[in-house]
């Protein structure tokens, strides 16, 4: 396809770049945004396989938790956008996919208690009714000290 570019811009979020631009033949326009692509670590799975690091992953596992939530689009991206900063930046070759939902759930614990407690019920795969509970008590506690 040939298409020249007639703008660009930098997004609203820095890290993408919006052109809009136009197809020489039907002179149709239209927009695309291109991401800057960092070289992420490769992610270190529970049982020892290595896989390279896919936002898309974190993306379907908070938006499956944020399922009719009062939560907007641009929230959960920034979610993401903060996970994979912090990944971007840090030195490290690999990093385990522990470490991953660590920060994702720190992340949703701040926007929503029952997304938090949704992921984090299929991330730590609680073993019994015990621990579930344990954990909403930290929720509920932890609301009761923002209160006072």
């Amino acid at each position: 396809m040939d298409d020249k570019v007639i703008d660009s811009r930098l997004g609203k979020d820095g890290d993408t770049i919006r052109r809009r631009r136009e197809c020489l033949k039907c002179e149709r326009r239209f927009t695309t945004y291109e991401r800057i692509e960092d070289v992420l670590p490769m992610v270190v799975k529970k049982d020892g396989r290595r896989e390279p690091f896919d936002r898309n992953k974190i993306l379907l596992g908070i938006k499956k938790a944020c399922e009719k939530r009062p939560i907007s689009v641009q929230a959960v991206e920034n979610v993401v956008n903060q996970v994979e900063a912090g990944f971007s930046e840090t030195s490290e070759r690999e990093i385990k996919s522990t470490e991953i939902g660590e920060k994702v759930m720190i992340r949703l614990r701040d926007l929503d208690d029952v997304a938090y407690v949704r992921f984090a019920s299929v991330y730590r795969s609680f073993k019994d009714i015990n621990e579930f509970m344990s954990e909403l008590k930290d929720i509920l506690d932890r609301r009761d000290s923002t209160k006072e």
